[in-house]
């Protein structure tokens, strides 16, 4: 008897359509934010550490980084399983890709908590 899947491919698939939307409005409005800053002041380290500082700035970042992470990994994970179609592979992959993007995700919320001087 296999064991049932926790989500099925078309509610991985629904993610994977809503994290990439999400991601688009929410590149947006980082891009807008940089837009109203001066190039030269955009690149000063005390302007972008004092970013961090700003809790609205931290939320679009992480926000950010988990949208991208799990709509990209979940692209790669899609395009391998493409490749070969056995339970095996299927399974080796799904852990591969999700392990790789909680440890995207962990690493980016270490250095936005260290940036923000936690």
């Amino acid at each position: 008897m296999e064991i049932q899947r926790v989500l099925k491919e078309s509610q991985i698939m629904k993610i994977h359509y809503i994290t990439g939307i999400a991601a688009i409005f929410v590149v947006a409005i980082h891009i807008m934010m940089r837009l109203v800053v001066p190039f030269e002041s955009s690149l000063n380290y005390d302007y972008i550490i004092a970013n961090y500082k700003n809790i609205f700035y931290v939320l679009i970042l992480e926000s950010i980084l988990v949208l991208i992470s799990v709509h990209g990994f979940n692209g790669i994970r899609v395009i391998l399983l493409e490749l070969r179609q056995n339970t095996a592979w299927e399974k080796v992959i799904t852990v591969i890709t999700i392990s790789s993007m909680i440890a995207l995700i962990a690493y980016g919320t270490r250095t936005i908590i260290l940036a923000n001087g936690l």
